[in-house]
């Protein structure tokens, strides 16, 4: 027939490599069907990807529970499986292949995507039900051009069986799509998608380690891979102790929490997050800092805490003024945003481990930056940070420097303690691997020192701060309080009447108000600089040898605009005492 595709022997895909060739050959397909850009066939992909999986793993289910005599209601049913349709063997697909060509696209767009789109309406929809009707959401018929082209991917794509993905990776649906978003972000330079390397997720998961009956949330879900892999570790632990039925429920049902704006992204963060076993992935579709919604249903039932938060945030973006206006330290700054709600939306007690940019730890020339960082010192104990190095995002179209932050909600910091991983060379070819942390993970439960790690007492950084401050804000105090006395007298020589009024002695009283409320300021913001500085938060190794300067363009352009702005200052005092002195003389 015109519409059929010769069908294919199934291939076992077993590594990344493997799967990246495959998906290759699939796209190469797609935009020979009118396809053309990595924008189309990503959610194209979605869609057909997962329910090819989502059968695998529903024939996984159904096997287990006949093994323990159990009933187990499927989330689909014929003809609306995978198998049925999709697969080159399947009843209704080898019946489709005897019709006339566009039996294959009837099939799918007026009867299989309409079902799908339908099953969250039902009363009686289960949340698998609700997810794969949201994952379906944006799918209005097939978008490839023709038939023989869409059998072809579907041929290609039953090579994906679920039992088939290496299973040293643990990320499903995200092996194949951060593969191709991350060859998009490469392409197009799109520097406002970063994904989070796998290893690094896997570092931070095992030092936060989750437990079960937590919640755990990331404001910024991407592909969901922290609430991947945060399940993958709680399974873990609570197989080896021999979990109740009650204890797996919770895991499915009530534990992971997200928020993700991009609609290309959302549905793949369902479509990663179901395949893995959650079954009700509560993730909120709309713009975590503006609270705009998207889609809110499958968030509805949240807690407004959390005890768990992993999260990679956007950085280097710009926020408008209807996200400022929601925070209480406002800047455009995303990732200072981010900060702030993670920490509104801890729990006492709770954990977070978070990746940030170089410039929101060494930043103090901003006041949102400082007072962010000042509440986190405050309100959390901050009692980890690792320096990554510099290539860990390169893949993803970013050479971005990156920190890992690791705190606690509800006392203050005291001590933080650093580990530098920043002198270790990440290329695509080397990437960073988990044995790359091994000395992190066992010098982290002691804090203990070496050339690589060191500890900062944050009490006496500041105690040493307010010393050095103490006698700038003396200075400032003292001209505040010349110029109370000046603004005072030039108040009562401009008082008098037009006859009496002496107008060089309010030219004086006018010109002293000036300078001493110059100075004033000076000093004060001497005082404030020196204080903030405290906050200046970046790995600086003090076992490092003095060598080349690893800075970035943009850290050695803010440090420029801080020394040159104190700089200003100093010569406007000495400008202003030399000018005093002259009068005075």
């Amino acid at each position: 027939m015109p519409g059929t595709a010769k069908t294919t022997n199934t291939k076992i895909l077993y590594g990344p490599k493997s799967v990246n060739d495959a998906v290759k050959s699939i796209c190469d397909i797609m935009r020979r069907g009118n396809v053309t850009s990595a924008v189309q066939y990503v959610p194209e992909l979605t869609w057909i990807l997962f329910l090819c999986a989502l059968d695998d793993i529903d024939r996984e289910m159904q096997e287990e529970s006949d093994a323990l005599g159990v009933t187990y209601t499927p989330p689909l049913h014929e003809p609306y499986r995978w198998r049925d349709w999709a697969a080159p063997d399947g009843d209704i697909r080898k019946g489709l292949d005897e019709k006339s060509p566009g039996a294959m696209f009837a099939f799918v767009n007026d009867g299989l995507i309409p079902y799908l789109k339908g099953l969250k309406g039902r009363p009686d929809a289960t949340a698998r039900q609700k997810v794969i009707s949201e994952i379906m959401s944006g799918v209005r018929q097939v978008g490839i051009d023709t038939e023989r082209n869409f059998l072809d991917v579907l041929d290609r794509v039953h090579r994906f069986r679920h039992r088939t993905m290496d299973k040293d990776h643990v990320f499903g649906l995200s092996q194949v799509y951060e593969g191709l978003l991350l060859k998009m972000g490469e392409k197009n330079n799109d520097g406002g998608q970063f994904f989070t390397p796998r290893q690094v997720i896997r570092a931070m998961v095992r030092v936060i380690d989750p437990r079960i009956g937590e919640t755990i949330y990331d404001p910024g879900s991407g592909t969901g891979g922290f609430l991947a892999q945060s399940y993958e570790h709680i399974e873990e632990a609570i197989d080896a102790v021999g979990a109740s039925d009650e204890q797996y429920a919770t895991l499915k049902e009530r534990t992971f929490y997200g928020c993700e704006k991009e609609s290309l992204i959302y549905p793949i963060a369902l479509a990663n997050l179901v395949l893995h076993g959650i079954d009700h992935p509560h993730i909120w579709h709309g713009n975590t800092l503006t609270g705009r919604e998207i889609h809110g249903d499958l968030f509805a039932s949240a807690p407004h805490r959390f005890d768990v938060v992993l999260t990679n945030p956007p950085f280097g973006g710009k926020e408008g003024r209807d996200a400022r206006n929601r925070f209480d330290y406002k800047t455009s700054a995303t990732q200072v945003l981010y900060l702030q709600h993670v920490m509104d939306t801890l729990k006492p007690k709770g954990r977070c481990g978070i990746v940030v940019d170089e410039g929101l730890l060494f930043r103090t020339n901003e006041e949102a930056f400082v007072e962010t960082k000042r509440r986190l010192l405050d309100e959390c104990n901050l009692w980890c940070v690792v320096s990554l190095p510099g290539g860990v995002f390169t893949q993803a179209g970013a050479s971005v420097k990156t920190n890992l932050l690791f705190f606690t909600k509800g006392e203050c910091t005291k001590a933080i303690w650093y580990y530098d991983l920043s002198d270790l060379k990440v290329t695509k070819r080397r990437p960073l691997t988990l044995a790359r942390f091994g000395d992190f993970f066992q010098r982290l439960p002691a804090r203990s020192q070496s050339k690589a790690s060191w500890t900062v007492d944050v009490v006496v950084r500041r105690e040493r701060a307010a010393s050095r401050a103490r006698p700038f804000h003396d200075r400032a105090r003292e001209k505040s309080r010349e110029a109370a006395h000046w603004k005072e007298r030039l108040r009562k020589l401009r008082a008098l009447v037009p006859v009496e009024r002496d107008a060089a002695a309010i030219e004086e009283a006018s010109d002293k108000l000036k300078r001493l409320t110059r100075a004033a300021r000076q000093f004060t913001a001497k005082a404030t600089g020196i204080e903030n500085a405290v906050y200046d938060l970046r790995a600086s190794n003090p076992n490092k040898r003095l060598g080349v300067d690893t800075r970035t363009p943009d850290e050695l352009l803010a440090i420029i605009e801080e020394k040159g702005e104190e700089v200003r200052e100093a010569l406007a005092v000495v400008g202003s005492v030399s000018s005093k002195g002259l009068r005075d003389g």
